[in-house]
């Protein structure tokens, strides 16, 4: 995608806290990307930084990046579609989902590194009555009429709706690995 320069620090800045990166290797942080995903996937994909810079050209049509912000340590790979979706998020765009888009966490998220449930937009995400942390997951966006009757709670035991109420609204699936799960303020 040859805008990435510009969609991550759109994403970066208006969805989370920007935070100092620590000095860390080229080759770490394209790892750490790379664990997002299948191999299958990530070994050909396209890896920036949650700056924009190319860390790696890929051959496929996906993108991981190292961190969902800098700092954090929560890599995930994206499809094209949910790509457009995250540039969408940063400059508070609309966006319709019109086709079926992936994206992976296998790592999940750092404890303290979730989000609001309602919106990718919320003013202190750490503090949000409906903050979460899902652990390992997938997201999924689809046309919005079929997310009708997938849970909005985290804890219904299976996948949820994520900001459901927005134009962002997409599905998550907890995947199970031993010692994550999904964490709540309630």
């Amino acid at each position: 995608m040859k805008s990435l320069s510009i969609v991550l620090p759109l994403v970066v800045t208006a969805v989370l806290p920007v935070s100092s990166i620590a000095d860390e290797s080229k080759q770490t942080k394209i790892e750490r990307a790379m664990s997002a995903a299948p191999s299958s996937i990530s070994e050909n994909a396209t890896i920036i930084d949650t700056d924009g810079t190319l860390l790696k050209q890929g051959t496929n049509d996906w993108t991981c990046l190292p961190d969902t912000m800098p700092g954090d340590k929560a890599p995930l790979c994206n499809d094209e579609t949910w790509m457009k979706m995250m540039q969408a998020i940063g400059s508070k765009s609309d966006f319709v989902a019109d086709r079926i888009g992936i994206s992976y966490m296998l790592q999940g998220e750092p404890k303290g590194s979730g989000v609001s449930n309602a919106t990718p937009h919320h003013a202190n995400h750490k503090h949000a009555e409906d903050y979460v942390e899902t652990g390992p997951h997938l997201m999924i966006i689809v046309p919005k009429n079929l997310l009708q009757g997938i849970p909005t709670d985290p804890n219904s035991g299976g996948p949820y709706v994520m900001w459901g109420d927005t134009p962002y609204a997409h599905i998550m699936l907890p995947v199970s690995l031993k010692g994550k799960q999904v964490v709540t303020n309630k």
